[in-house]
């Protein structure tokens, strides 16, 4: 999990969410929900319009194909996704740090500089990490807000004492949420801090099917 976080500091963006409310209130485990952290859900319907603005940004560029093929997971690692932003945004408000609009303008910015500006930017991050220019902002909001627990545990992320440190934190965060993933997208594990393949072969095949249509 912390070479995909850190890999997606490159660029100031770490992980998809888009604007619309993907929490509500928790009720019966998995009832709409892909997803119950801290006693609260991750709608599948969420997760499902996420899916579907991801495929439409790939559908309306030459490597379509290439670009859906790449990302045939999708549904999964959006979940994946969803679960970790929150494991990291409960790490961060356990220390009390938070992260102002200035400091994810400035850090876009300069993302998009480095990047060779907006559209480029864009279309790395689609072609790399199936994210959609709604959930740049966001991801960077996440991405900068990892940073400032490992600095606040003196956890330096280059260094494999730092990332160890960094995750021993978000191990720690997710257990106490007691998360509870619906088994079609697969079983959340504390120590990878990733989702596991779930044991169910038809419960694959279910969202394979999903995915495709």
């Amino acid at each position: 999990m912390l070479r995909r976080r850190t890999a997606l500091s490159a660029t100031a963006a770490a992980a998809v969410l888009l604007a619309a409310p993907l929490l509500t209130s928790c009720g019966t485990p998995h009832a709409g929900a892909a997803a119950v952290v801290g006693g609260e859900q991750i709608t599948v319907e969420a997760v499902q319009a996420k899916v579907a603005a991801v495929r439409a940004a790939q559908e309306r560029t030459p490597q379509a194909a290439q670009l859906i093929e790449a990302s045939s997971d999708l549904q999964r690692n959006v979940v994946h996704r969803l679960v970790q932003n929150e494991v990291i945004e409960q790490a961060a408000d356990d220390i009390g740090v938070s992260v102002t609009r200035r400091e994810v303008q400035a850090a876009r910015t300069a993302s998009e500089q480095q990047a060779g500006g907006k559209a480029a930017l864009e279309a790395q991050l689609l072609q790399t990490y199936a994210m959609v220019p709604a959930d740049i902002e966001e991801s960077i909001r996440t991405d900068l807000l990892m940073q400032k627990v490992a600095a606040h545990y003196g956890a330096d992320v280059q260094t494999p004492e730092g990332q160890t440190a960094l995750i021993k934190v978000l191990r720690d965060t997710s257990r106490k949420l007691r998360i509870d993933v619906n088994p079609r997208y697969g079983m959340w594990n504390s120590d990878k801090l990733d989702l596991d393949a779930t044991k169910d072969p038809w419960l694959s095949e279910v969202t394979r099917r999903s995915a495709q249509a």
